[in-house]
């Protein structure tokens, strides 16, 4: 036996939000609801205000329908509650609220134009999460079924960065260079400097005694032999 899904239409406005705020956890866990259908002006209504486990206030907006005018009544209702929101904490004292944290908005429909979409994702300063739903019946049973197409970090918001930290980051960045340059030189020439040291620091080899040699005669200044005159030697001598 085969179970066939069906597609229902939701008729009205009430309807949807009956059946969301029986099953608030099915939009997100731990949401908890405080009121609803609060006029913001003449034309807007906040339709169910809640606030998460943290106590950070939560709008949910919803339509029966894709319409545009969504985003603006959404807009409209984030600004209210951000205003009062100390007041809506001391009138619901029961509930855990935290008035420091900016509200933030849910949105609930069949679907969304590219418009919208568009329109959220540049939004800076405000989250704002996109739900897309369908009223199914399966069997006896009915039920809806919510998908999150988009959802919004922009209320995290990076620390501003001091011009002087700015400029002490080019500076973190050329340290590494610095040390390159301040390297040692290779081993080899460590090597050869420590050698080139050591040679320096040796002490003067002093050469060895060497035996006084007697000095080389030179014919020329040797003294002459007496040799006699042999024409002398041949005369005879006289007898005084």
């Amino acid at each position: 036996m085969r179970v066939s899904i069906e597609k229902l239409k939701i008729e009205n406005h009430q309807e949807l939000e009956d059946m969301l705020t029986k099953e608030m956890n099915q939009i997100e866990k731990d949401l908890t609801m405080i009121c609803n259908h609060i006029p913001i002006n003449d034309k807007a209504t906040l339709d169910v205000l809640c606030h998460d486990e943290n106590g950070q206030l939560v709008i949910v907006q919803m339509n029966v329908d894709e319409d545009d005018t969504m985003l603006l009544h959404g807009i409209q209702s984030l600004d209210y509650v951000d205003k009062f929101k100390s007041f809506l904490k001391a009138t619901y004292n029961k509930h855990k609220i935290d008035d420091k944290e900016k509200p933030r908005l849910i949105m609930v429909a069949p679907s969304f134009s590219d418009a919208v979409r568009r329109a959220v994702e540049s939004m800076k300063g405000i989250r704002v999460d996109l739900y897309e739903f369908e009223y199914l019946k399966l069997g006896d049973h009915k039920g809806l079924r919510l998908q999150s197409i988009f959802a919004s970090t922009s209320h995290v918001i990076p620390p501003a960065v001091h011009p002087q930290e700015e400029e002490k980051q080019p500076e973190k960045k050329r340290e590494p260079r610095q040390a390159k340059k301040k390297e040692p030189s290779p081993e080899p020439e460590l090597e050869h400097v420590e050698e080139h040291k050591e040679e320096e620091l040796k002490p003067p080899e002093i050469p060895e005694p060497q035996e006084p040699q007697p000095p080389i005669e030179n014919p020329r200044e040797q003294p002459q032999q007496f040799r006699p005159n042999r024409e002398e030697s041949k005369k005879k001598p006289r007898w005084f």
